[in-house]
């Protein structure tokens, strides 16, 4: 006869782990031998507890090694009825196994007993006279903590791997790599829509890739709302209606779907584990993830934030920038001042997947820059490998972030903004050409510049240089060279052309300009020009 154990609920279940039978039987100061019922390693114990009653069940939670030495049996052969009434009551309990002392009531192991286990498919486990019970129950209890100080080992081992993962230059990638091998299984950051942004580890049949799927579009965020449906096979975890996680399993395969928090309503993304068993260590591991990676993809949000979006949709709608000084209001620089605010550039160093996924994979990598920044003022570009932009106020300051080239502009007012972005645009260029993290702008009227009205520097730079100020390719290709010390390499890889290219341009420059560039000073004359203009 099968015998079906009944789940614990939530709140009976020890917060301990279980223990298998088979890891007692192997401990030979013990001595255990197990006599009758299924001899697997799957039997797992969750406590232990000795009676002597004929009928147990009642004080019985499920999981328990129930010991007894025999007392109320019959005889030595034992009673076959009361024996079978006995054992399918302990069964029906829930009990793990059924651990038998001999001596000092019994010699030996009642048939019927044996017969009964058998009949039940309940591990009977014979208890040597040397061996007390309460040798068992340490045993059992040490071989908990031993489990819950790997667990706990292992735990501490993920936080620090999973938390270095996100320090390193493509975080959500190398998270999701570092999860894989943390959880021997399949991981992937997937869209609601399906699209699979990332993945890490062995990927799973095309069952549980559907089911993976099928997870994602379920599962929302704890703040989300909305109505959604759950597929078949999916068990909800949280709320009814947008479970913050959900579980599926497609034959061997256990699947489990992670909301990741962030982001805006219809555009979530959902972490989902493919393994080929589920551990509440696995779980907790997983959690861990969820935090990191909710961090990297997840929009930055505060009410200074929400001031200064809505302060940039009115710009973009053609509000002057003084009508909009009031809304930011008190989240400039410090002091009280004028508002002032930085213009960033940057530029990935390494690519994407490539293919459809590069544009969500750029979109997720500037929000990372853009929390690394602390602004949530950023433009992703569009595609993989194009230039991310961002606006956050001149009071914050601006680091260098692993795995990318930054180009940083002066502070500046809002009028001076486009100022900003060309400023930043060409301190990017510097940065890739020189090989450097990041480059700062020049801008402001400090040493020579400031000794000139800017009035009549302009004049002066638009006098000097109108030969070339219809061509803006010639204007920009000098500007970058006379940057870049005369370097044809250097500026042929800022403005990624060739050195030959560069070389005509300048010569056309020149000729244009009827000027010698090998003479210093007219060098110094024209790069002054550039900046005045």
């Amino acid at each position: 006869m099968d015998k079906t154990h009944m789940p614990l609920a939530p709140h009976l279940a020890p917060p301990t782990p279980p223990v298998p039978l088979a890891g007692l039987l192997a401990r030979a100061d013990l001595g255990l031998r197990q006599v009758a019922g299924p001899r697997d390693d799957g039997t797992e114990i969750l406590w232990v507890h000795t009676s002597e009653l004929e009928d147990p069940g009642p004080y019985l939670l499920g999981g328990e090694l129930l010991l007894s030495a025999g007392v109320h049996f019959d005889s030595a052969s034992g009673s076959g009825a009361y024996l079978d009434r006995y054992v399918a009551r302990a069964a029906e309990a829930g009990a793990a196994a059924l651990g038998f002392g001999l001596a000092p009531v019994h010699d030996e192991t009642p048939r019927a007993l044996i017969a009964a286990c058998d009949r039940y498919d309940l591990p009977l486990v014979e208890v040597p006279p040397q061996t007390p019970f309460t040798a068992v129950t340490r045993a059992v209890w040490q071989a908990m903590a031993e489990v819950r100080h790997r667990e706990l080992r292992r735990l501490t081992e993920a936080q620090q791997s999973l938390a270095a993962a996100a320090a390193r230059p493509a975080p959500v990638p190398a998270v999701l790599r570092q999860l894989a091998q943390r959880l021997g299984g399949w991981t992937a950051l997937i869209a609601r829509d399906g699209a699979e942004l990332y993945e890490a580890g062995p990927r799973p049949g095309e069952g549980a890739s559907e089911a993976a799927k099928r997870l994602a579009a379920v599962v929302r965020p704890a703040d989300a709302t909305g109505p959604s449906g759950i597929g078949s096979g999916t068990t909800p975890a949280r709320r009814r209606d947008a479970p913050s996680s959900a579980t599926d399993t497609v034959g061997a395969t256990s699947l489990a779907g992670y909301a990741l928090a962030g982001g805006t309503p219809g555009a979530g993304l959902a972490l989902v584990i493919a393994t080929a068993r589920r551990d509440p260590a696995d779980h907790a591991i997983a959690g861990i993830a969820v935090v990191l990676l909710s961090l990297l993809t997840g929009r930055y949000r505060g009410p200074a934030d929400a001031d200064r979006a809505t302060a940039l949709v009115r710009l973009l709608l053609g509000a002057r920038p003084g009508d909009i000084e009031p809304v930011l209001s008190g989240h400039g620089a410090a002091g009280g001042g004028p508002q002032q605010w930085t213009v960033v550039h940057g530029s990935p160093r390494g690519g994407g997947r490539g293919g459809e996924q590069e544009a969500p994979a750029q979109a997720l990598a500037a929000s990372a820059l853009a929390a690394g920044l602390g602004t949530a003022l950023v433009d992703p570009g569009g595609a993989a490998g194009a230039t991310v932009r961002l606006l956050l106020p001149a009071d914050r300051e601006v680091t260098a972030q692993a795995g990318w080239t930054l180009g940083v502009s002066g502070p500046v007012s809002l009028a001076d903004l486009a100022t900003a972005d060309a400023e930043a645009e060409r301190a990017l260029r510097r940065a890739v050409a020189n090989r450097t993290a990041m480059a700062q702008g020049r801008n402001g009227g400090t040493g020579v510049t400031g000794l000139v009205a800017p009035k009549e520097a302009r004049a002066h730079a638009r006098s000097t240089l109108a030969p070339v100020l219809d061509s803006p390719v010639l204007a920009e290709t000098l500007r970058t060279w006379l940057a870049l010390h005369g370097s044809w390499d250097r500026t042929a890889v800022a403005l990624e052309v060739h050195r030959n290219t560069v070389r005509q341009r300048i010569g056309r420059a020149a000729a244009l300009l009827e000027a010698d560039l090998d003479n210093p000073d007219t060098r110094m004359d024209l790069w002054f020009a550039l900046r005045w203009l």
